[in-house]
């Protein structure tokens, strides 16, 4: 029945409206194939727009954040900026920065000829040290004195402790004199090649405390495309937690393009240096080495003041007693002996005289004494022979008491 009404009802449509719906009977549904297509077309464009958005807005969303990120890096690099750019020596500049790290160590300088060379152009001398906000930024005014080297001048600002980082602003000393910058003839990119060694050995000075000396070793190569001639290089110790102290030292020779030489650069300690050491270098700001360094103890000092603290309360002591010996007086019942006067010793104990070297006689050693005659020298003692001795075995009793 529900059959014979839909085609009634479709053969109707194809009619006309009326008689489509006049042949379908009420409450039969409709064809179902037919209404799902329908609302399939109707929803798909906003299905195909949805999926589109989509697919797009992982690519976007990457991208709208760059600018705020170049922007927030913009921010974060150290910088620094004059209040004024010229001013005359024995006045004061105000220096002001920001991008720095928070509560670091800056040190502030006005160095000549852009700082070409190193801490060798600025005016060290007058330099000034500043902490960092909370921030990052930091105010404070720099007294104005000439570099070594002429202008074109610059106010320097690097960090004294930490990682290393530094920025420049242009500044102009009046009454400085100018003069043109010199030709930059190193400029290669030099980077180490190589694992770098420290050669050499201590020797016996170092021992009682000379300074202790070594020669860096390492093999670098021009990886730029001009060649590198004479090339600076700075080289610092580091004992800690301590920064370390650098010192520009000049390597004479050129490194073509694209080759590569074998470097050496003494280091030297300070006199008594012990314990574990950091040998770096840098080139061009940045840093190529970082070789440790383990200095033996000094134990030739330490013997020495062993040695010291025994021998000299040992040398005052006799000569303390020597001295004692000569100021106390003699003792009663005792002869002074004059200084000058020489120990004679006894004729009996050295055997000085006629009979020294005569060997002596029997009678002579023991001397032939009579019964009842005393050794002479000594005293006459009681002696009996054996007639006048008197008898002890006398069998005659002694009187009693009382009898005559």
């Amino acid at each position: 029945m529900n059959g014979e009404n839909g085609e009634s009802g479709e053969h109707a449509g194809n009619g006309r409206n009326g008689g489509a719906r006049a042949g379908r009977r009420p409450g039969a549904r409709p064809n179902g194939r037919r209404t799902a297509g329908r609302r399939g077309r109707r929803c798909r464009p906003p299905a195909l727009l949805a999926a589109l958005v989509l697919a797009v807005l992982p690519v976007l969303l990457p991208g709208l954040p760059a600018p705020a990120a170049h922007a927030a890096a913009a921010v974060d690099q150290p910088s620094a900026a004059v209040a004024q750019p010229e001013a005359g020596v024995g006045g004061d500049v105000t220096v002001t920065g920001r991008g720095w790290r928070p509560h670091t160590l800056l040190m502030l300088l006005i160095c000549g000829q852009n700082m070409i060379g190193g801490t060798n152009a600025c005016a060290n001398a007058d330099g000034r040290t500043v902490t960092t906000d909370d921030r990052g930024a930091f105010r404070k005014a720099l007294p104005v004195a000439e570099p070594p080297k002429p202008c074109p001048c610059v106010v320097h600002v690097a960090t004294a402790t930490g990682p290393a980082a530094a920025a420049d602003a242009a500044f102009k000393v009046a009454g400085h004199p100018v003069a043109p910058l010199p030709q930059d003839v190193s400029t290669g990119r030099l980077a180490v090649v190589a694992q770098p060694r420290l050669t050499g050995s201590s020797g016996l000075l170092t021992w009682f405390g000379a300074p202790p000396q070594r020669e860096l070793t390492l093999t670098v190569g021009n990886l730029g495309s001009a060649p590198a001639k004479d090339p600076v290089f700075q080289v610092g110790t580091s004992h800690g937690v301590f920064a370390p102290q650098w010192e520009d030292q000049q390597w004479r020779g050129t490194v073509g393009a694209g080759q590569k030489t074998e470097v050496r650069l003494p280091v030297e300690l300070a006199a008594g240096a012990h314990g574990d050491y950091l040998v770096s270098l840098k080139y061009g700001g940045k840093l190529l080495v970082e070789q440790p360094w383990e200095v033996g103890r000094p134990w030739g000092v330490t013997l020495f003041w062993v040695l010291l603290c025994l021998v000299v309360p040992t040398a005052v002591f006799r000569i303390g007693m020597a001295v004692v010996d000569r100021v106390r007086p003699p003792r009663p019942g005792t002869t002074v002996r004059p200084r000058g006067a020489r120990h004679r010793p006894h004729p009996r104990r050295t055997g000085t005289g006629r009979q020294q070297g005569r060997p002596r006689s029997r009678h002579q050693e023991r001397p032939d004494t009579g019964p009842g005659t005393a050794p002479a020298g000594t005293a006459a003692l009681p002696w009996f022979t054996q007639d006048t001795a008197p008898s002890t075995t006398s069998t005659e009793r002694p009187p009693s008491k009382g009898s005559p």
